[in-house]
């Protein structure tokens, strides 16, 4: 009886220090959780910087980036700046190299090809799907955006055009309304917006780019899903091609001379939206 009361006495001592220790776990997790927050944000935002600046040119391609430089230019330390190195990496903007210096990733005709082989038919699939999917608030927003560009393009803002040119695209995927597809497509946007920007500086680009924006709205617009694939698939395609014909036998330099050339402006004919 009394070896009983003994074991039970030493039950109870050691069910209540159990439940002691886990809050303190828990509270412990939490606080670490909390302190990598701001370390997180802090790369995001570089690599969000350094993106925009690779898509536009301000970095060129085969450019190489030195970390001392690049973190006091951000205000950043390396850490936060090698995470953001590798980001850029695993989206094919930048080539780290074994002695951690970082290279922006030049462009190749062949990884080109590839890469608007498979963008186009993520976008012809969207746009298809879009067709019979969309709303009429969609439409709505795709005729705001057009004239958007329109409007752009008629005064010859090359850089606000390629904003509105973007987000045009990426809405057309998001009206296909599957999550899957959208996915895929965003594993890839970022290198497609490095070549589109490029292209829109190739002369007689930008007016034929607005031409079959237009024709890719109307065909949205009568529902028609195998035009609308049609027409998208060819523009993307087409993108692709340009850039890869004015690289052909070039030297980086050179391409990055004519994508940093500024076109001429234009007399906008359109009221401003």
């Amino acid at each position: 009886m009394t070896e009983a009361k003994t074991r039970a006495k030493t039950k109870a001592k050691t069910k209540p220090t159990r439940r002691s220790k886990e809050p303190k776990r828990a509270m412990t997790t939490l606080q670490r959780r909390r302190l990598r927050v701001p370390r997180v944000g802090l790369h995001e935002q570089a690599a969000a910087r350094l993106r925009a600046m690779i898509v536009r040119g301000e970095l060129a391609p085969g450019q190489s980036l030195g970390e001392a430089d690049l973190s006091d230019a951000l205000g950043i330390s390396r850490t936060p700046l090698r995470e953001a190195l590798k980001q850029l990496a695993n989206e094919g903007l930048v080539e780290l190299r074994l002695n951690h210096s970082a290279v922006i990733t030049p462009f190749r005709r062949a990884e080109l090809t590839e890469l608007f082989e498979a963008v186009s038919g993520i976008e012809r699939c969207a746009a298809e799907l879009a067709a019979l999917r969309m709303e009429e608030t969609d439409f709505e927003r795709l005729e705001a955006l057009q004239d958007k560009i329109e409007w752009h393009h008629g005064r010859g803002e090359l850089r606000d055009y390629f904003q509105i040119n973007q987000q045009i695209h990426s809405a057309i995927v998001g009206f296909a309304r599957n999550a899957v597809l959208k996915a895929t497509h965003e594993a890839l946007l970022a290198r497609a917006e490095r070549a589109r920007f490029f292209a829109l500086s190739v002369l007689g680009r930008w007016d034929e780019s607005v031409r079959e924006h237009q024709e890719i709205l109307a065909a949205l617009k009568a529902r028609d899903a195998a035009r609308a694939g049609q027409i998208l698939a060819h523009h993307v395609r087409r993108t692709g091609e340009i850039v890869a014909e004015t690289l052909d036998g070039r030297a980086d330099d050179a391409a990055v001379a004519h994508l940093s050339a500024t076109p001429r402006s234009r007399k906008t004919k359109k009221v401003a939206p």
